[in-house]
């Protein structure tokens, strides 16, 4: 069965395949509309994770995308802050 986890959470997928790119697909294009009312941007991120169970080239972009995000956080993180006086 596939899952989906964030952290300590974990979300269980079904098993047709097709379903979960449907899934995945949908949430992806519907994220994309994101700036009208009711959906947002936050599917965009949510599909891609779906998508990544069944396709190795999304997992790659995601875990790109940790590595780089993660890497900008703790960077930002280390620069001291400017006093402004």
């Amino acid at each position: 069965m596939a899952k989906v986890k964030i952290g300590s959470y974990s979300l269980n997928l079904p098993e047709n395949r097709w379903a979960r790119i449907g899934i995945g697909a949908g949430l992806v294009f519907l994220g994309l509309l994101g700036f009208l009312p009711v959906l947002g941007f936050w599917m965009i991120p949510a599909g891609l994770l779906v998508l990544a169970s069944d396709f190795p080239a999304v997992r790659r972009f995601n875990r790109r995308a940790v590595v780089a995000i993660k890497g900008w956080w703790v960077g930002r993180k280390r620069r001291p802050r400017s006093s402004t006086v």
